[in-house]
């Protein structure tokens, strides 16, 4: 028997009591409210979840990410795999979860909806709707991972309903993904059976699918950045509300996590218990999780705080046991191994030329602490016989290599990134990661892409004195070391792209997002440029 005292809190009465928590085998035997807590001081409470996050984008295993989340909080997510699962399919799946399973923390892992995302570029694998049942099936599988193809589920495609059906029949809830989507369209996507959204970036959208019962997850990861204009809605919708990073760089995974949205709400002035149901009851109640909220009965997963003004996080506790205290970590981390699917060549300096073949250029602008882009139409000199980069206009060329097959690359022109004398590449490229790079002149973006082929998956950084290459071995995404290290040399390459001019709070994470096609407005993918709200192909060559 385990005996723990302190203020607790509790969010399903409203109160705060100074209490003894009695935990045997891993769950709570009881709570005692007593006159004055010994020992130990300090507020316990139930543990964060992060409702949905892509730990593939952490550049970590999964053990290696919780080694770092528990510092912070957290003791458990809702994890998408659609990452790895885009690049080796099911056996990546069970890779993250075989992985997850040699740390005491509470990965919940989904079904990944849209493997490929779309049928408009190419990915590594592909699930189909009896892929998904399978996984479903798992019990270490709780939901449906987010819906991206939206338009599937207007339009009613049936692969794409049969895989919602499947979620349905087995009671489990099913992820929605459907950016600046309003009205009738969003009623009916609703409709069908999508049960939250992450992507709102505006009041608005995210108060109007609240008003249809969608559950909103308020989002603030590396490079989608909603919070400011979405958390309002903790007071206004707090049965609805949620908290998530969908996408967190090694780097700020170091800094902070669930802990810190808690701690921004809170200074905002919002009711304690509002924003504590937001980040520790309500992934466990929609998403059944087999996650404990300090109630008798239920798993002894609970953390120590010092008060909820500085919210330092003092102990976490996972399964009855102290997993984080005193500053250290108290589980190991075994080596991973390294599945991975690239068999992409070096490339040629041709294969990043553009013949010029109108007057104007449609080009993709990149929006900083978004993922979504704007789309518009640029003049050239339509004499030249090939249109350049031009870094006064801070007009960049922007390429994307298939890295499944030897294929033509596709290539367009962005705005937003501001690099002079430089460029980028990597393999982290949502959702089917072929090679993305961005760079203001051919030979130093074709550096970039090959040193990212040589490595077989991985980040890159080139100017003309200095290139860096971060190794991600595991699937292009992720990497065997310890996030101390991997964040170490993700900044340095980051520090290098910034000392080149680049004006972005998070270069490679809004790089990852510009070959996502299923937010608009105007991206590229292996096949060329795509148009995000018509969800058809683009002509690079435009009228004005």
């Amino acid at each position: 028997m385990c005996t723990v005292e302190g203020l607790l809190i509790d969010i399903h009465q409203k109160r705060i009591y100074p209490a003894r928590i009695l935990v045997q085998e891993g769950i709570i035997q009881e709570i005692l409210e007593i006159e004055e807590p010994l020992g130990s001081t300090g507020y316990l409470l139930p543990g964060f979840i992060d409702a949905h996050i892509h730990i593939e984008s952490s550049m970590l295993v999964p053990s290696e990410f919780a080694r770092i989340a528990v510092r912070h909080g957290t003791v458990a997510t809702v994890s998408d795999p659609h990452e790895i699962a885009n690049v080796l399919g099911i056996d990546g799946v069970h890779f993250m979860m075989d992985n997850a399973q040699t740390v005491p923390f509470k990965f919940n892992f989904g079904a990944p909806s849209c493997v490929p995302a779309t049928a408009y570029e190419t990915a590594g694998a592909t699930i189909d709707a009896d892929g998904v049942l399978a996984l479903l099936q798992l019990p270490g599988i709780k939901y449906l991972s987010e819906m991206m193809n939206y338009p599937g589920v207007l339009y009613k495609d049936p692969e794409v309903m049969q895989k919602i059906a499947h979620a349905k029949s087995l009671g489990k809830p099913v992820d929605g993904h459907a950016p600046g989507l309003k009205g009738t369209e969003a009623a009916n996507y609703i409709a069908a059976g999508i049960s939250t959204d992450h992507e709102c970036f505006t009041l608005e959208e995210a108060q109007y699918k609240a008003s249809l019962g969608m559950k909103i997850l308020i989002r603030e990861g590396s490079a989608a950045k909603n919070f400011e204009a979405l958390h309002p809605m903790i007071a206004a919708f707090p049965e609805l509300v949620m908290f998530c990073s969908d996408d967190k760089h090694p780097d700020d995974l170091l800094d902070g996590h669930i802990n810190q949205l808690v701690k921004r709400a809170l200074n905002l002035g919002y009711d304690h218990f509002d924003v504590l149901r937001a980040a520790c009851l309500k992934p466990i109640e929609h998403y059944k999780l087999d996650v404990g909220s300090l109630r008798k009965g239920d798993p002894a997963d609970f953390i120590r705080i010092d008060t909820l003004e500085s919210l330092q996080i003092l102990e976490t506790w996972i399964d009855g046991k102290k997993v984080y205290g005193n500053h250290k970590v108290n589980f190991e981390t075994k080596p991973a191994s390294a599945p991975n699917n690239f068999v992409a060549p070096k490339i040629g300096l041709s294969d990043l030329q553009v013949a010029v073949k109108g007057t104007h250029i449609r080009v993709i602008e990149a929006i900083d602490g978004q993922i979504v882009t704007r789309s518009n139409a640029y003049p050239i000199d339509s004499t030249q016989t090939y249109v350049e980069a031009d870094t006064e206009q801070d007009l960049l060329k922007i390429a994307v290599v298939n890295r499944y097959k030897n294929a033509p690359v596709a290539v367009g022109f962005i705005k937003g990134f501001g690099l002079k004398n430089a460029a980028m590449a990597g393999t982290v490229a949502h959702d089917s990661h072929n090679i993305v790079a961005v760079g203001s002149h051919d030979t130093l973006l074709l550096k970039a892409i090959n040193l990212v082929s040589e490595a077989s998956g991985g980040l890159s950084a080139v100017t003309t004195e200095e290139q860096i290459v971060v190794p991600l071995e595991v699937a292009g995404l992720m990497s065997t070391k310890s996030c101390e290290d991997i964040a170490a040399a993700y900044v340095a390459a980051d520090s290098l792209l910034k000392s080149a001019g680049c004006r972005l709070h998070a270069p490679y994470m809004t790089l990852s997002f510009m070959a996502l096609l299923v937010i608009p407005e105007l991206k590229l993918s292996d096949l060329g440029l795509f148009d995000g709200k018509k969800f058809t192909f683009a002509t690079l060559f435009d009228s004005p």
